[in-house]
């Protein structure tokens, strides 16, 4: 069944995380691996490898690596790391084809994301195959011949951003840019067994990419786990401030809430698809099982949605004036060269002409009414998990109805960014027969780090079950280097504060609910610095202790380091928590166990008159287990 062409060199780890381990521990060079990837493209001639429209020559990928003098992994985020650029995103020096031969021009510059790529030490290797245009989901819509899914040669490989998810799917390049309009970062991860990462719209720069739907794109990332997608977002994320402005985007917190809401469809559409269903049900049960990295428990209750209001959006986009947007990009090329486009894609985009301006702004208020009925869903869940795809059709199928099979691929996908939402698509697991499924998690925009945080667990806890047995379609198995987080540089977020909690707001404690009816996330569990004594405070309820400092000209042995929990609090909901402290209690600063400072509970030296000090216990939870052993009243001694 496999489509696998011969694989760039086992011995060339497939991730950023493990090029980057490589380049450290000297077992590799860039200029091994540029190596490695022209020897296999030296053994497939490009003829015969429809994933690509332009491989990069030598002279160009020379260029590349001279880029890299004096540089190293320390001093570039993504130092050496190869990736591929969807042939609708410039690169100076190399064509721009968006997969029409007579559109085909040289851009004197690089599209700004490339730029930040570069900047960081990431190396173009070459421009991939699309649906022409950006227009498709299914990857065949190209006279550049037709990419398959890499388990599959009688499947389609997913698209637009077909070529841009097969090589990296297949250990070529470690991460690719592809765009996301109605689902082209995400369906092709689905059929590639990849993560697909689609920003919130309006969250990565967008000049220099020819667009589809210019008030909707956004350029998507493929890679295989979710840190090295974090890797990525954390460099080329941030709007240009010379670009205009379509859409908004209000960063959330970077973090999901501790006990998370998921939302799963009511009722999940497959078309029949036996298969898809139960790997869907299957991905369901897999929340119970999720846990953080410090192996406590995630609580995760699954609330059924109705998706109908989402759906009345996704039709939108094809059936409403969106479709002359598509026009409007390339609208002076169709002009004289209309003949000499994909014939179904020109006809989609032709359809333009059903739609005037009294009929957009009709479409406009349509879809602010219908984002008012979605909002419910928000105060419900937390973050919603479809299907990637409903189906995997194949070649043949899309060949006899290719704009209904193209459809059906868009039913969890088409409603995502005309509401402005961010979506991160993951690996879960395989069909009987082998075909990869995924999942997608979508949640309200500037959610992008949450839910890089939470495909994390979610990648670790399939590890963990047997469930990922390669990344792609290589051989490889993720390693210990793959799913290193938090990573020294992670994507933007709302604003935290770290805070350190001492007592009632520990795990499991009676005023814990105040951090997580905040969305406060733990960060650490830790010791502070050795220079504490802690007190039970008399008369409190629930009871707290105090923690004080002691002084710096104190003898030795009398400070002690005190077991601490440290939380990041959005800043947003810093004032309300203040509000809750009660006096002798404020907030303050405290010295932890590394040297670091951060903000924590200290005590009013007046309340600690007739305190117990408790400070031999090391931490308040010993000592209410302490407490909690000590005999009842009328118990005995």
């Amino acid at each position: 069944m496999s489509s696998k062409p011969s694989l760039v060199s086992t011995e060339i780890p497939p991730t950023v995380a493990g090029l980057l381990a490589a380049y450290r521990d000297g077992s590799l060079t860039p200029a091994r691996v540029v190596a490695a990837i022209q020897a296999r493209w030296a053994a497939v001639p490009a003829s015969s490898d429809p994933a690509w429209i332009t491989r990069a020559d030598d002279a160009f990928l020379q260029a590349e690596l001279a880029r890299l003098e004096g540089a190293s992994p320390d001093t570039l985020p993504l130092y050496g790391v190869p990736f591929a650029v969807k042939d609708n995103i410039d690169v100076a020096g190399l064509p721009t084809t968006a997969a029409c031969p007579a559109f085909a021009f040289h851009p004197e510059r690089s599209a700004e994301i490339v730029q930040r790529l570069q900047a960081a030490g990431a190396i173009v290797i070459g421009k991939t195959n699309l649906d022409q245009f950006a227009t498709g989901l299914v990857g065949t819509r190209t006279p550049y011949g037709i990419p398959s899914s890499t388990f599959s040669a009688d499947h389609v490989s997913g698209g637009s951003s077909s070529g841009s998810a097969v090589v990296v799917a297949r250990g070529e390049a470690a991460f690719s840019l592809g765009t996301d309009t109605a689902g082209s970062g995400r369906v092709p991860a689905g059929f590639n067994n990849l993560v697909g990462l689609k920003p919130t719209p309006g969250w990565v720069p967008m000049r220099g990419v020819l667009p589809a739907c210019r008030t909707l794109d956004v350029v998507s990332v493929f890679t295989h786990t979710a840190p090295d997608a974090a890797r990525v977002l954390a460099v080329v994320e941030g709007r240009s401030p010379d670009e205009p402005v379509f859409q908004s985007v209000t960063l959330q917190p970077p973090q999901l809430p501790r006990a998370l809401r998921v939302g799963i469809p009511a009722r999940p559409e497959f078309f029949g698809d036996v298969e898809y269903a139960a790997c869907f049900d299957a991905a369901c049960a897999h929340w119970s099982a999720l846990q953080e990295a410090d192996g406590q428990p995630w609580p995760v209750t699954r609330v059924e949605v109705d998706l109908q209001p989402f759906f009345d959006v996704a039709r939108m986009l094809y059936e409403g004036p969106w479709v002359a947007e598509r026009h409007a990009a390339i609208a002076a090329f169709m002009a004289g060269h209309a003949d000499e486009m994909n014939p179904v894609v020109r006809g989609i985009i032709e359809q333009s002409s059903r739609h005037d301006a009294v009929a957009t702004f009709q479409a406009l208020y349509r879809l602010r009414e219908l984002a008012v009925h979605t909002r419910a869903t928000w105060e419900a869940i937390d973050v919603l998990m479809v299907p990637t795809a409903p189906t995997h059709p194949t070649l043949d199928s899309v060949a006899a109805d290719p704009v209904g099979r193209n459809s059906q691929l868009g039913t969890y996908t088409n409603f995502v960014n005309l509401l402005g939402l961010a979506a991160l698509a993951l690996p879960a697991g395989f069909t009987p027969a082998g075909m990869p499924f995924g999942i997608t998690l979508i949640a309200p925009g500037g959610s992008d780090a949450a839910l890089l945080d939470l495909g994390v667990q979610w990648q670790r806890t399939l590890q963990r079950q047997g469930a990922v047995t390669q990344l792609g379609c290589t051989r490889t198995q993720p390693g210990p280097a793959e799913w290193a987080w938090p990573l020294p540089t992670l994507p933007a977020g709302e604003p935290v504060m770290a805070l350190a909690v001492v007592g009632a707001h520990l795990r499991g404690m009676p005023l814990h609910g105040q951090l997580t009816e905040r969305r406060a996330r733990l960060i650490e569990a830790t010791r502070t610095a050795p220079r504490y004594r802690l007190h039970a405070l008399p008369g409190t309820v629930p009871p707290k202790p105090g923690l004080a400092r002691v002084p710096d000209d104190a003898g030795p042995d009398t400070g002690h380091a005190i077991d601490v929990e440290v939380y990041a609090v959005p800043l947003s909901a810093v004032g309300s928590f203040l509000a809750l402290i009660p006096p002798p209690l404020g907030l303050g600063s405290v010295e932890l166990a590394d040297g670091r400072w951060v903000k924590g509970f200290i005590c009013e030296p007046c309340g600690l008159n007739g305190a117990e000090d408790i400070s031999h216990f090391g931490g308040w939870r010993a000592y209410m287990a302490h407490r909690a052993a000590l005999p009842k009243d009328g118990e005995g001694a």
